[in-house]
């Protein structure tokens, strides 16, 4: 029976590994190629680890595959997050199909320039629809 689960972890985590690799050579742009790596391949990773240790049934063999998937688990997310970023940053372009770029907007927003000098404690003007009254922020005008 162990040999039957092994097998089929076995099988599942090189189709994932398959699926990473043809997201990679198939999809139209950088994040969407990462992001299908960086998914397919832990799925994969996972399960050729598990079906090794169940195929084994030795707990050091049991231990060390836990301890590496938690560990990819762990970091490679992190590090497709980490590249994506500075990809965006250095301004890698977006598929022409992307509908959202959430990121632009919060670019825009700190890019924009600040309401008055450096240091000033006068507070702005309400703005339409703003929650305040008489442009009292409640903070003195710090921070924008």
């Amino acid at each position: 029976m162990s040999e039957r689960i092994s097998a089929a972890l076995l099988v599942a985590g090189a189709f994932f590994m398959l699926l990473a690799g043809l997201g990679v050579l198939r999809l139209p742009d950088l994040f969407m190629r990462l992001q299908a790596a960086t998914k397919a391949s832990t799925l994969g990773v996972g399960c050729l680890l598990l079906g090794a240790a169940i195929h084994f049934q030795d707990l050091g063999v049991t231990t060390r595959a836990v301890l590496v998937i938690a560990f990819f688990c762990l970091t490679a997310p992190v590090g497709a997050h980490v590249i994506a970023r500075a990809a965006y940053a250095v301004g890698v372009p977006l598929w022409e199909g992307t509908i959202t770029d959430e990121l632009r907007d919060q670019r825009r927003a700190a890019e924009k320039p600040p309401d008055g000098p450096a240091g000033s404690t006068v507070p702005r003007p309400a703005e339409e629809g703003d929650n305040t009254r008489d442009g009292d922020r409640g903070d003195a005008g710090i921070g924008g």
